[in-house]
């Protein structure tokens, strides 16, 4: 089920005397609708099922109004028009069909030439996100090589039985990939050694994926890093991006549900995000983790709407 967006929440500072130029995205978002011109699309999945079946905190449920109200003032800088498509009913269903309606809704808006970012919720998004994208790659004449490229401090590659949950989203697509017979691009860029057990360490070397370490994601290291996107980027025709809030150090973004103790810095992240940018080939981008619960003065709200915005724009 799908829930319309709350406009109400678009909301903000005035600049009147600064005219066209001193608008704010609460000024310029609209409602997305059927046959809206191209442009970027928000889409809310306030879902934490998966942190609670992971044993995580649970709160990112709320992460989706948390990061309208904290990007509704941010000035405005895009150059494409920018919609609302609302949020799916994660309370109404189980995680499972939440998680096919957010992949239904999400092809329909790459079908319609739209850009989805994607307000979680837990990581658990993810397997929702990406069934969308392979859902819309598989009607392509060609269908592309799709690279999943995830900011976190976790794999979330756990093994898994009949439900999965925040910690598994990447283990079934690589299961579902493996089923349809497609390869699996994954890279995994801040994974913190002592929140990934010896046995995801293995699962990753045996699934092929490119990963590096937190301690390997320093700023003296950045030339380094941004040589080894490129060549993982340059063996995909699509990208999907996905945040995990948790990628950062805790006192930057305390309120996600396992706290960094080391994390990835800023000055680290966004060029990387510049760089993924510059390439042309994202499709479909999702955050993930924000719990305002556990939010000091929305620190973590401030730099999820931050990173959207540098995608955005």
């Amino acid at each position: 089920m799908f829930k319309a967006p709350n406009m109400q929440l678009w909301c903000g500072r005035e600049d009147h005397l600064e005219g066209e130029q001193g608008t704010r995205w609460h000024q310029h978002i609209k409602p997305w609708q059927e046959g809206a011109s191209s442009g970027v699309s928000l889409l809310g999945f306030p879902c934490d099922q998966g942190v609670i079946r992971n044993h995580g905190r649970p709160g990112a449920r709320l992460g989706p109004d948390a990061i309208r109200r904290m990007l509704a003032n941010h000035a405005w800088h895009l150059k494409t028009p920018l919609y609302d498509a609302g949020d799916i009913a994660c309370d109404d269903c189980d995680l499972e069909s939440a998680q096919q309606q957010l992949g239904d809704c999400i092809k329909h808006l790459l079908k319609q030439g739209q850009l989805p970012l994607v307000l979680g919720g837990g990581h658990e998004v993810a397997w929702g996100s990406w069934q969308g994208l392979n859902q819309f790659a598989q009607t392509q004449t060609i269908p592309p090589v799709v690279g999943i490229i995830n900011f976190d401090a976790h794999f979330d590659l756990r093994a898994y039985d009949e439900q999965g949950s925040s910690g598994t989203p990447f283990k079934q697509i690589a299961d579902r990939c493996a089923e349809q017979g497609s390869a699996f691009h994954y890279a995994c860029l801040g994974v913190a050694q002592s929140a990934n057990t010896q046995a995801l360490f293995n699962r990753a070397d045996r699934l092929g994926v490119t990963y590096r370490s937190d301690e390997a994601m320093g700023i003296l290291q950045l030339a380094e890093i941004r040589q080894q996107l490129a060549a993982f980027m340059a063996e995909c025709d699509w990208l999907y991006l996905t945040i995990d809030l948790d990628v950062l150090p805790a006192a930057v973004a305390p309120g996600v549900s396992a706290p960094a103790a080391r994390g990835v810095s800023l000055e680290v992240i966004e060029p990387l995000i510049a760089d993924i940018k510059a390439t042309g080939k994202i499709k479909l981008v999702d955050i993930a983790e924000l719990n305002p619960e556990k939010d000091i003065d929305q620190h973590t709200a401030r730099v999820a709407a931050r990173l959207l915005g540098l995608i955005a724009r």
